[in-house]
């Protein structure tokens, strides 16, 4: 089972465009930038305070040798006036860049999502829900972290860095020159280490989500492994992911041990060879017992700021990956629909006229799925589309709601090419009523006003009569407040079509679509709905789209597609005198079975 991971996904490094792409996100601030600059003041304060401990705990310390009360009491108020003023600091700097992260990634969401539903329907065919899941959630947790935190953190240990630096060299240069030939070579030694040994971590983790694929593939599909007495089988495949976990994590485990070592060992002994080397500086009278504590202070300061700056780098690295992967969707171009509803959607009559059209789709274009295709279908008529499954019946339907674009010929609606119209309005002017119906998981009421959103409590009432829903509508104890559940699974096969008939009711289209909208029912729910159906038909242009051909022997025109092409076209009278017939073929071969 394929599984979409971020991890997956590539990682960028931080050159100038990039960096440059990643800046763009600043202008989904709107008015809220100023936080985000008073944030970084509030920063800087918050670094410069924290550089000010060591120093003023090392004259405490001093207080000692000069037996001064009334100094160590001046120097602890000052401590502790630093430690509140740091503390106001950090809780503005935070609250700050949680307030301009939250109010820019809303505005990013929002965009992202306003561009995502506008889209055609070619990108989507192209594209993984999954991946587009991962953009709109784990891309923008990434940057949202980064934004919050990881900045502000990186920038904190930047000046706990340079300052920290600038301050032990002004305590003792000697000393500085010791620190900085080993204290940062063995952190980020620690740094590279810890890296390693993350991958270990992450191969381990790795191996435990492919064995819950099989846990998870095995409950779900129980009742074939029951069937097929394989209980065996999937026990042994289990089994060996289990063991391939505990060899990496026991390797994994190896190395952990090492980096334990290393890190007791160098890390530690750094710290000793700076404190011996400052204390011989000391009793030589070259600095006091509290500059010596100053200077392991800010040593301690630095030496962690160049571990964790190195982490904080590449999370920033991640979030600048993520942000161009948020930012190539914010580019796609979208379709010409509007973010907010039309109201002054123009009505069209309904008179449909494909002119030679051919189409290929972008993904496979060396297959013609039609080849000039002909018909016109007048305001009123029932126009049937029938043939073997893979003619390309569906595409008709997604060419004429301009899903995509013919390679060649037209297409017209009242005499008036289908790309010439506003998108909204022409699509305003259809509804689809298809096989698989897709119901959204609100209410029963909800998904009927789909169909016209502003829609009145007794329009969509009327439109649930009409389509043959009230009755089992009314029979629920919540009536219309009843919860169909996600893609309506609550509801039975029949129930679901009547309820996307009703919401094309209220919609009230001219041109109307549908797609084998009872193959998949039984005989009593066929019945209903095609009774609804018929109301549904009633003034205005339908196109239908059948595998049964008891639904279509009323319509106007029967269309037999065959590889791409209108072989047939006439009543069901004159397609059933056809000898050896595509249509009295499969009319014969659906009768005799029936």
């Amino acid at each position: 089972m394929a599984r979409f991971k971020e991890n997956d996904l590539p990682k960028s490094k931080i050159t100038a465009t990039s960096l440059s792409k990643a800046i763009i996100i600043f202008k989904y601030a709107g008015n809220h930038k100023w936080k985000f600059y008073v944030g970084l003041v509030f920063l800087l304060f918050t670094g410069a305070t924290a550089l000010a401990f060591p120093k003023l705990m090392g004259m405490l310390i001093d207080c000692v040798k000069n037996k001064d009360n009334s100094q160590a009491n001046y120097i602890a108020l000052g401590l502790l006036v630093i430690l509140f003023m740091q503390s106001i600091f950090s809780f503005f700097r935070l609250y700050l860049f949680v307030n301009f992260t939250e109010h820019t990634l809303a505005n990013l969401r929002l965009a992202l999502y306003s561009n995502l539903v506008k889209l055609p329907m070619s990108f989507f065919s192209q594209k993984r829900v999954g991946e587009l899941n991962s953009r709109i959630s784990s891309d923008i947790t990434q940057i949202q972290d980064t934004l919050t935190s990881t900045i502000a953190e990186f920038l904190r240990q930047f000046i706990l860095i340079i300052g920290g630096v600038l301050l032990l060299a002004n305590e003792s240069i000697k000393l500085t020159l010791l620190m900085l030939s080993v204290v940062p070579l063995v952190a980020v030694a620690a740094v590279i280490f810890g890296r390693f040994i993350r991958k270990y971590s992450k191969s381990v983790q790795d191996k435990v989500a492919e064995s819950q694929v099989i846990v998870e593939e095995t409950m779900q599909g129980i009742s074939i492994v029951k069937a097929f007495a394989n209980e065996w089988y999937e026990i042994a495949r289990y089994n060996g992911k289990i063991k391939e976990v505990v060899k990496i994590a026991i390797k994994g485990g190896k190395y952990r041990g090492y980096f334990a070592s290393f890190i007791i060992f160098c890390l530690f002994g750094a710290i000793v060879a700076v404190v011996w080397f400052g204390v011989r500086l000391s009793i030589s009278g070259e600095m006091s017992v509290g500059q010596l504590i100053s200077f392991v202070l800010y040593s301690t300061f630095v030496g962690a700021s160049f571990g964790g700056i190195a982490e904080l780098y590449a999370q920033i690295q991640k979030a600048i990956g993520a942000t161009e992967r948020v930012f190539e969707l914010l580019d796609e171009t979208p379709e010409k629909i509007n973010s907010t509803q039309n109201e002054t959607a123009q009505k069209i009559k309904g008179n449909v006229t494909f002119k030679n059209v051919a189409f290929s789709y972008h993904s496979r274009k060396e297959i013609k799925v039609l080849k000039d295709v002909s018909f016109t279908a007048n305001f009123g008529q029932k126009i049937a589309i029938v043939g073997p499954s893979g003619t390309g019946k569906s595409t008709i339907a997604s060419l004429l709601l301009r899903f995509y674009n013919v390679d060649n010929g037209e297409i017209l609606i009242d005499g008036k090419n289908i790309y010439d119209y506003d998108l909204e309005n022409l699509r305003g002017n259809m509804s689809i009523v298809p096989q698989d119906v897709i119901l959204f998981g609100g209410t029963i009421k909800e998904n009927i006003a789909y169909g016209k959103p502003n829609a009145t409590e007794e329009e969509i009432i009327l439109a649930a009569r009409q389509a043959n829903a009230l009755t089992f509508i009314e029979s629920f104890p919540e009536k219309f407040e009843t919860i169909v559940g996600e893609r309506g699974i609550k509801l039975s096969g029949g129930q679901r079509q009547r309820i996307a008939i009703a919401r094309a009711l209220l919609k009230n289209p001219s041109i109307l679509i549908l797609d084998e909208a009872t193959s998949s029912l039984d005989s009593e729910s066929e019945k209903q709905v095609q009774q609804a159906l018929e109301i549904l038909m009633q003034g205005r242009t339908s196109i239908i789209i059948a595998h049964r051909l008891s639904t279509i022997r009323s319509a106007d025109q029967i269309l037999v597609l065959d590889n791409g092409k209108i072989t047939e076209q006439g009543t069901h009278q004159e397609l059933i005198a056809l000898e050896n017939g595509i249509y009295k073929n499969l009319s014969n071969l659906q009768f005799s079975n029936s």
